[in-house]
């Protein structure tokens, strides 16, 4: 991928051998007819990516799904379109369908995933209906988020990582919503019985009313579970919640 930043700065997590994990850039046009994009924006290592049975998973998925041209929203990224407001970062985002519907509105929008197949969709859709939307590959695992946004999505994201993990990474996305912004989470929980996808010791199911209780102080706007058929007599019970961020006192 092109280096899309001029001006970059890079902050370290770990310790000091760790590799740089995250940086925030201003992105500047390349002409007059792409000013749009000049926003500013928290980009992932590109280093490392983190290659697991998780990632292989989907990146078969993403490589079928683009042969087939299959880019129906799913009924998660249905919820959330009416839910976004101003700067989006869309964490986990495959294939770009929210990503670039929200482009589509005018919604500003920083898609992260680990898939190749799934990045280089959004960029050559994005470029070509020249939407306001960025397209970066990262290892998310070890990622960093150091710019905030009116909206933040993680939509089947969390689960996989270890708890302590999926914790700090909840965390940190409460923490970058701007004050009056929003949380769009989705994960899978407590009572899944398809794990076929995960790597082994790396994942976390949450427990059923997690998600609602981590976002305690905010101001919750959809909360709900749903149970979905999956391969083999298995099941996916999902977890989703839309929050939003308390606006700074007045």
């Amino acid at each position: 991928m092109e280096e899309l930043g001029t001006h970059s700065t890079y902050r370290k997590s770990g310790n000091g051998n760790s590799p740089p994990k995250a940086l925030c850039a201003q992105f500047l046009s390349r002409s007059e007819a792409q000013t749009f994009l000049d926003i500013y924006v928290c980009r992932f290592s590109m280093r490392n990516v983190t290659h697991s049975k998780s990632v292989g998973f989907f990146e078969t998925q993403f490589q079928r799904q683009i042969r087939e041209q299959d880019y129906a929203l799913n009924p998660f990224e249905t919820l959330a379109l009416d839910y976004l407001r101003g700067t989006v970062l869309d964490l986990g985002s495959g294939l770009g369908n929210l990503s670039l519907e929200a482009g589509r509105r005018g919604h500003r929008v920083v898609a992260v995933d680990a898939s190749p197949a799934a990045v280089a969709r959004i960029h050559t859709d994005a470029q070509r209906e020249r939407l306001p939307v960025q397209a970066i590959q990262a290892d998310i695992e070890r990622g960093i988020i150091d710019q905030s946004y009116n909206t933040i999505v993680a939509i089947g994201l969390l689960m996989f990582f270890r708890r302590e993990r999926a914790l700090e990474l909840l965390q940190a996305i409460q923490e970058h919503v701007n004050p009056g912004g929003r949380a769009i989470v989705n994960v899978l929980i407590e009572g899944t019985t398809y794990v076929g996808m995960f790597d082994p010791d790396n994942y976390y199911l949450f427990p059923p009313n997690e998600l609602d209780h981590r976002f305690a102080g905010w101001s919750i706007l959809a909360s709900r579970q749903e149970t979905f058929p999956a391969p083999g007599g298995t099941r996916k019970v999902f977890s989703t919640v839309i929050a939003e961020k308390p606006s700074r006192p007045s």
